[in-house]
């Protein structure tokens, strides 16, 4: 079943660019660092046959949530497409799951022209009413994690941990938030399982 608009109660990381300080996202951000992200509930699968979580243990997994509209979305397409062609032939997966935002109904097209657009390979999928983005954005203890944003990026090791969660927003070529990714991605790439 697809929504029909986000769901009546967004995740508590529902808001597009929550104004908080760097302290607060990185406080957000370690409080998922080592947790293990429960099976996502993706559809729509676009560049791949549908894929499970469990399947991809041994790779090293890039998970970023992006929609349509999204100005943080379209300045990092072009970071995940430079992560998936300089990795994935050492291992990395990279997957990109559709958070539909818009007040109007879900429109497949949408979903399928923007990955088009944005130039996405890599295997992407739709997230329902935002079951995975909920259910990744929970601490050890199942407490709910804000970060800010819906647009977050967790980096899994070969294990399936999260060792890594970008908060949101964008990065790009020659900022901080890229180089760090592109760092974790190669220690964690070099890691035997």
């Amino acid at each position: 079943m697809t929504p029909a608009s986000p769901p009546s109660s967004p995740p508590p990381a529902a808001s597009a660019a929550v104004a908080s300080d760097d302290s607060d996202e990185a406080h957000a951000t370690a409080s998922l660092i080592g947790t293990t992200p429960p099976e996502w509930h993706a559809e729509r699968w676009m560049n791949s046959p549908p894929l499970e979580l469990k399947s991809l243990r041994g790779s090293v997994v890039l998970v970023r949530w992006w929609t349509a509209g999204c100005p943080f979305c379209s300045a990092t397409a072009p970071a995940l497409r430079t992560f998936h062609q300089d990795y994935a032939a050492r291992g990395l997966k990279v997957i990109g799951m559709y958070h539909h935002k818009e007040d109007t109904p879900f429109e497949p097209s949408v979903y399928q022209e923007t990955a088009k657009k944005y130039g996405f390979t890599f295997p992407v999928a739709f997230d329902p009413e935002w079951h995975t983005l909920q259910s990744w954005l929970r601490d050890a203890h199942g407490n709910a994690v804000n970060t800010g944003y819906t647009s977050v990026t967790f980096v899994l090791d070969k294990k399936g941990v999260v060792r890594h969660v970008h908060p949101g927003g964008q990065y790009v070529a020659g900022d901080a938030g890229y180089a760090e990714l592109r760092a974790v991605i190669e220690r964690l790439l070099a890691e035997s399982t």
